[in-house]
């Protein structure tokens, strides 16, 4: 286990590792993967039963985790890297034409971490969902995680994933969602209005919990309080209250950097706002 100064000195470096990685390839999304670097990080270097030297795609015998919001890939793969999946150096091609870091996830080329290919918005939570049913059918305990966007959650696919996961009991299915409330056409609330998405999941019969993304403590708190609901024969949803952008004070709070590479001299800006960790960047 990680203590928590350790957590936050790795996700300050993925947070890092995030800005260059986009500046680097001049394009990508940084303000999600910055929003949800914390409780990612609290979820692979605490919580989650996975080992990248034993990893393979099947999921047998291990935690799971399906990134429903596809386009999080710089806070994905920074968290894999520093995981140990593949080497670090690799997050240099980004995005570039033919490498395994491509601006979704994808199984193409094998890259290790990855389960399921992702980014038409909606589908990752059925993803989720079904390998969670196959785990019960084969009597494997193990989790089934997944991170969705509260933009995504305007999909229709998201809701008939959530009918089903209640339907077929998936009390190892952990969903969580990054409610920073932006997305890329504006503020949530302007373009859907989706309301209370605690009293909606809940209406629909899954267990909630609410949560600061941002504070560690509280996210653990959040991931035990998820596990403990084992056995309840109902899937969880943990939704993580949180900052677009968080980390950087020209990002944070703004639907602007939802898509959005910074320059390079916004990416030096953001670094030193960040400050430097004894992990290193790539």
């Amino acid at each position: 286990m990680h203590t928590t100064e350790e957590l936050k000195q790795i996700s300050t470096q993925v947070r890092r590792d995030i800005v260059r990685m986009v500046t680097l390839a001049k394009s990508g999304h940084p303000g999600g993967s910055m929003s949800s670097a914390d409780f990612l990080t609290t979820l692979y270097f605490n919580e989650m039963e996975q080992d990248p030297a034993t990893w393979t795609r099947d999921g047998k015998g291990q935690d799971m985790f399906i990134l429903s919001a596809g386009h999080l890939t710089p806070v994905y793969y920074s968290i894999l890297a520093r995981a140990g999946y593949f080497p670090v150096s690799e997050l240099a091609t980004f995005r570039q034409f033919g490498t395994r870091l491509q601006g979704h996830p994808s199984v193409r080329k094998e890259l290790p971490g990855i389960f399921q290919a992702s980014g038409s918005l909606g589908q990752g939570l059925s993803a989720a969902a079904g390998l969670a049913l196959g785990k019960k059918l084969d009597g494997d305990g193990h989790f089934v995680w997944c991170l969705c966007g509260d933009g995504e959650s305007e999909e229709g696919q998201i809701w008939e994933a959530g009918m089903f996961a209640v339907h077929h009991g998936l009390d190892r299915l952990i969903a969580m969602t990054d409610w920073n409330g932006q997305q890329i056409d504006g503020p949530v609330d302007s373009v859907a209005g989706e309301g209370d998405l605690a009293a909606k999941w809940q209406a629909w019969g899954w267990n909630v919990l609410v949560a600061d993304g941002h504070d560690f403590d509280a996210i653990s708190k959040a991931f035990a309080d998820a596990k403990a609901f084992a056995g309840s024969g109902k899937p969880t949803m943990l939704l993580f209250r949180s900052c677009m952008g968080c980390g950087v004070d020209f990002m944070a709070g703004t639907h602007k950097w939802h898509g959005k590479a910074p320059s390079q001299e916004q990416c030096d800006a953001a670094l030193a706002q960040l400050g430097e960790t004894p992990l290193g960047d790539f």
